[in-house]
């Protein structure tokens, strides 16, 4: 019997070890979607979490949507990111821990694409820190989303309004903030041609008819469902991108990656009017005739985004009303809705569940 009682008090101390290791590789841990290298494997990992430093921040991620740059970041057409790295950049999140910084654990936060600026360049002195050369982003240079934790700078991190929940604030965090940037490049402009109509128009659309703009959708030729769409959301007119709208166009912002529809753009809008390409990634823009972008027509492009535009757009979205149309998937099948996205399956946005989700 002693030998019974000593055996059982050494498996009992056994498993209280185990239990102990247990938690305290659960409590360093966390399951992540990562991506090993340009076009590489991506799949769900347990990983070591993100530990912030002085200035940063970690955030229990709660949702984080789906943006057509973690598509070309998956995809291998960003190819200068620190890999292996976890993607996702529309971020809503718990705080934690934080590192010397004014905001307390239990805060909701928002983290956008722009993770970091240096702050004493040109750019950043002159308000345009998006395009400052040491600029980091999340889920490219810096943990992303589709991960149970991540961390950030505190200072590149957004209150949100309390009037949107997690799901539907998610998107405004890029195709809303990038969306926001493009829009205001298009100045005075009334009639207004947004070409793919995703995350980004959808949630435009709203914006700028509520602004008083007379919104037209293109989409992919014969899409009628994403027309439909458009004209649900308020767009006056909607039809396939080789069509031609009622009347010239003062400005045209393109969302969909196809060069091919710059000058197709250029060709719907007057003399004086702009095309904004608001992509970070786009295929090449094929060649064109003079002529159609002469009569002082202009080609621009959208490069990331300032935290003016953040605070901006999060104040004026819910006094426009904006609603996000959105599809929920669960931090596993998070590749499959960049296949979903990159199939032109998703109406509106796709937001990823990572809290709560098994």
């Amino acid at each position: 019997m002693g030998l019974t009682v000593s055996n059982t008090h050494t498996l009992d101390l056994y498993n209280v070890k185990i239990s102990a290791l247990v938690r305290e590789r659960y409590a360093s841990h966390m399951k992540a979607m990562q991506l090993v290298q340009p076009g590489g494997a991506f799949h769900l990992v347990e990983t070591p979490r993100p530990k912030p430093r002085d200035g940063e921040v970690l955030v229990k991620v709660r949702v984080c949507g789906v943006c057509r740059t973690d598509l070309h970041v998956v995809d291998g057409d960003l190819t200068d990111g620190a890999y292996p790295i976890v993607p996702g950049h529309q971020i809503v999140g718990e705080v934690v821990q934080a590192n010397g910084v004014d905001l307390t654990p239990g805060s909701r936060v928002g983290i956008p694409w722009l993770g970091y600026t240096c702050g004493h360049c040109a750019f950043c002195t002159a308000g345009t820190e998006n395009l400052c050369e040491a600029a980091e982003f999340t889920g490219y240079h810096r943990p992303g989303g589709f991960a149970e934790y991540t961390k950030a700078d505190a200072r590149f991190c957004f209150p949100l309004p309390e009037t949107y929940d997690d799901l539907q604030v998610a998107p405004l965090l890029c195709a809303g903030l990038i969306g926001f940037r493009a829009l205001e490049m298009t100045g005075e402009a009334v009639r207004i041609g947004f070409y793919g109509f995703g995350n980004a128009a959808h949630i435009l659309t709203q914006i700028a008819v509520w602004q008083g703009k007379a919104v037209h959708a293109f989409t992919r030729d014969g899409d009628i469902v994403s027309q439909d769409f458009a004209r649900g959301l308020g767009a006056i007119w909607a039809g396939g991108a080789s069509d031609a709208p009622p009347q010239a166009l003062d400005a045209a912002i393109i969302f969909a990656p196809v060069g091919a529809l710059v000058p197709a753009a250029l060709k719907q809008i007057r003399k004086g009017g702009v095309v904004v390409c608001a992509g970070i990634h786009m295929s090449d823009i094929p060649s064109f005739p003079y002529a159609d972008l002469w009569g002082e027509r202009t080609i621009r492009s959208v490069a990331n985004l300032t935290r003016q535009d953040g605070r901006r757009l999060l104040e004026l979205a819910p006094l426009a009303g904006v609603r996000t149309e959105i599809s929920v998937y669960d931090l596993p099948d998070t590749a499959k809705a960049l296949d979903d996205l990159r199939d032109g399956r998703i109406e509106g946005g796709a937001v990823i569940r990572v809290a709560g989700y098994a």
